[in-house]
């Protein structure tokens, strides 16, 4: 039986936090449908119902949902090559409804499988990212857009070219608002005055700050004042007429074209795993840890796509850095992800001139605030702490997704881990012990639970190195599974080497399914007096020389 939330029980904490969301989430609505080609209002329409609807409709306490930075490549080739965005709003149809079907065949369970260490480095990576692309903003340079999360920008620079851009675009008034939101910023987590004003979010005292200071800046006619090119930019219609004319509705007639089903896939395969990892991802900053259905999710995501594409939206995910800012900021329920998207919806309609005024360099203090959070230098000592099987995977995760994106970050973790759990198999496969004695040597191979084809060389060279007129007991009281390939080896080693070279075997503790016969001193169907001897026998010390065999 599921249980019932109170969506109001947290309202204060929440309230609070939601306006932080919104406030982060509007300049990335903005630059997200800029850099992939699309109408500037189809981002706030996805973030609008990433917030209300996916917020409503999912199980996660922390997610927040709208356009990602993930999709631009894809939404700007796809727009350009269907010809227009109407044509493509179907194809984003169709991705709502494949993600549907996913969450109906339960396929959000892959998420289950991402390694801690993998998502910890994404994480991480992601705040070095955002450190990483906010510097400039903070510097008065904006010639990337707001919330780009790739090496490579669209304008031929890469993140640390921007960098060193820097130091050509100095714009002294945003380093003086980024540097006394900074302050704010800190200083209400610390101060014990600020703390007691919990009602009041930090981020909202810096924007408020930053925009009263911009406009004294602009009225004492200071060489500090920022440009309207370095302030939000939210479009502005004068009328009913220009505001019904901002929302495209899909062109049905693509269904007929095979491009769009193309781009339909795609867009629901690349949106699905961007927000399992996340799902995953805001799991793990939950202090309370509580686990979302990710099948839900998925459905979630799939009816948001659809109402999106209805209305001109771009296509959204789950996203990492509002869902950090969300976690910061002091969520406690869903209930903040839906006033975000409610605060989008309203401001949007009755005050864009006044969130036009906001300086980038106050938002980019509060994403600093963000990155730093989820890239701690404590992160990094603790996976160093735990050793290389769980700081390289989390090293080479960060690295990559930093270095390249998301999905190939996070790909190129998993396959090093993988390469991990099999080097660990291929340890653990079977104990080997040598007991001397005068007349020969007793050999004991017992295999593990679990024996695989990826174990045969390891067992075959061991096989190889037994010496000449020695005694071989190779024992199967544990295994559960022994694949074909090393029963193969084992019965060729029996039939073949071992009369060649004198050497004595006894097979104990092989099933009859696995068609070798035990020495007769043994019975193929294991009882329970044998598992009791085997226990019996792991517990007895004897005087030999023990080798881990290891590959």
């Amino acid at each position: 039986m599921t249980k019932k939330i109170n969506l109001f029980a947290n309202l204060k904490s929440d309230f609070a936090s939601g306006l932080v969301v919104f406030l982060v989430a509007l300049p990335l609505c903005l630059g997200i449908a800029m850099a992939s080609g699309a109408p500037l209002f189809s981002g706030i329409i996805s973030g609008v119902i990433g917030g209300i609807v996916v917020g409503y409709l999912s199980k996660s306490h922390l997610s927040v949902s709208g356009p990602a930075a993930g999709l631009t490549a894809i939404i700007l080739t796809a727009i350009t090559d269907l010809g227009a965005f109407d044509v493509f709003l179907t194809a984003v149809f169709i991705a709502g409804i494949l993600q549907l079907a996913l969450g109906f065949i339960k396929a959000g369970s892959i998420s289950n499988y991402f390694p801690t260490n993998v998502i910890e480095g994404m994480l991480a990576g992601i705040g070095i990212i955002i450190i990483l692309k906010q510097l400039p903003h903070a510097f008065g340079y904006d010639n990337d857009f707001e919330g780009d999360q790739s090496f490579l920008q669209s304008d031929g620079q890469n993140t640390f070219s921007s960098l060193l851009g820097i130091f050509d675009y100095i714009q002294m008034g945003s380093i003086i608002i980024t540097a006394l939101s900074l302050i704010i910023l800190i200083s209400w987590d610390k101060v014990p005055f600020f703390k007691r004003l919990k009602l009041v979010p930090g981020a909202l005292v810096a924007v408020v700050v930053g925009v009263v200071l911009n406009e004294m800046f602009m009225v004492s006619g200071s060489s500090f004042a920022i440009a309207k090119e370095h302030l939000v930019s939210l479009p502005v219609p004068t009328s009913l007429e220009e505001f019904s004319e901002i929302i495209v509705t899909p062109n049905f007639s693509g269904f007929m074209n095979p491009k769009v089903w193309v781009v339909g896939l795609t867009i629901a395969i690349v949106a699905s795993i961007e927000t399992l990892l996340c799902i995953e991802a805001a799991d793990r900053m939950d202090a309370k840890k509580r686990f979302t259905d990710t099948n839900v999710e998925l459905k979630a995501q799939g009816v948001g796509n659809i109402l999106s594409s209805l209305l001109g939206g771009l296509p959204m995910t789950s996203v990492v850095v509002r869902t950090s800012a969300n976690n910061n900021a002091g969520a406690k329920s869903k209930m903040s992800a839906i006033i975000h998207g409610v605060l989008l919806l309203i401001s949007v309609v009755t005050i864009p001139f006044m969130l036009n005024k906001i300086p980038l360099a106050t938002l980019a203090a509060i994403l600093l605030m963000v990155g730093y959070k989820l890239a701690k230098p404590a992160t990094f000592i603790h996976f160093w702490q735990k050793g290389k099987y769980q700081f390289v995977p989390f090293i080479a995760t960060l690295a990559a997704v930093v270095l390249t994106d998301l999905l190939k970050g996070v790909a190129l973790g998993m396959i090093i881990s993988i390469i991990f759990i099999l080097k660990g198999n291929l340890k653990r496969a079977y104990s080997f012990k040598k007991e001397v004695y005068e007349d020969g040597d007793v050999i004991h191979i017992d295999l593990a639970q679990e024996v695989s084809f990826l174990n045969k060389a390891a067992i075959k060279s061991t096989l190889n190195d037994i010496p000449e007129n020695s005694k071989v007991i190779i024992t199967a009281y544990d295994t559960v599974y022994v694949a074909h390939d090393i029963l193969d080896l084992i019965h060729d080693f029996k039939t073949t080497k071992a009369k060649e070279d004198n050497i004595k075997v006894k097979l104990k503790g092989f099933k009859k399914a696995y068609e070798l016969n035990n020495s007769d001193d043994t019975p193929n169907n294991v009882t329970v007096e044998h598992i009791y001897d085997a226990a019996k026998r792991k517990m007895v010390k004897k005087e030999v020389l023990t080798d881990e065999i290891s590959n």
